[in-house]
């Protein structure tokens, strides 16, 4: 750290607010996602973008009747800190066959649209497609065309798969 520099912060460290989602919350609220997306379907195939999409890319699959799912595979974070984008993966030449090259016919699955990098990346890959999220933050939310949650630039998603059941003590005690 140089002279009046500050340190710099994690994701987060500078997220002030916490939203835990449990996985029957999740559940339900990807369940809410497919109601919306079944009035704008058909879709040929379910693009999850990894790893946050699989889970609810595999529901809406299920609830949609969908039996094509592609991933594309991108890095933005080590565990939560945002770093820049590394496609590690592209979608495969069949997904992007039945989407006629642009992605017309194919959804596009993430849990989170967050501040729109990686959003904005598969959208040139598959600029036709439809794109939902589970989650929205604004910076990110006009990358969206179907979303069932909006929160906070500032609140961080602890999502099911990244957290465990344990004690909490008491807000007397001093917990947040």
């Amino acid at each position: 750290m140089m002279g009046g520099e500050a340190p710099e912060l994690s994701a987060q460290e500078r997220a002030g607010k916490a939203f835990p989602v449990s996985w029957d919350q999740f559940h339900r609220d990807c369940r809410a996602l497919t109601w919306r997306l079944n009035e704008v379907g058909p879709f040929h195939a379910v693009i999850a973008i990894t790893r946050g999409g699989l889970v609810p890319a595999a529901i809406v699959a299920r609830e949609l009747g969908v039996r094509v799912i592609d991933t594309v595979c991108i890095a933005s974070y080590d565990h939560n800190k945002q770093g820049e984008l590394q496609v590690l993966k592209g979608i495969s030449e069949a997904a992007m066959k039945l989407g006629g090259g642009t992605g017309k016919g194919l959804l596009i699955v993430d849990d989170l649209v967050d501040t729109g990098k990686t959003g904005k990346l598969v959208r040139e890959m598959l600029p036709d497609a439809h794109f939902a999220t589970v989650y929205a933050k604004p910076k990110g939310r006009p990358l969206v065309d179907t979303y069932i949650t909006e929160v906070s630039q500032d609140t961080w998603i602890f999502f099911p798969w990244d957290t465990a059941l344990s004690y909490h003590p008491p807000l007397r005690d001093g917990a947040a």
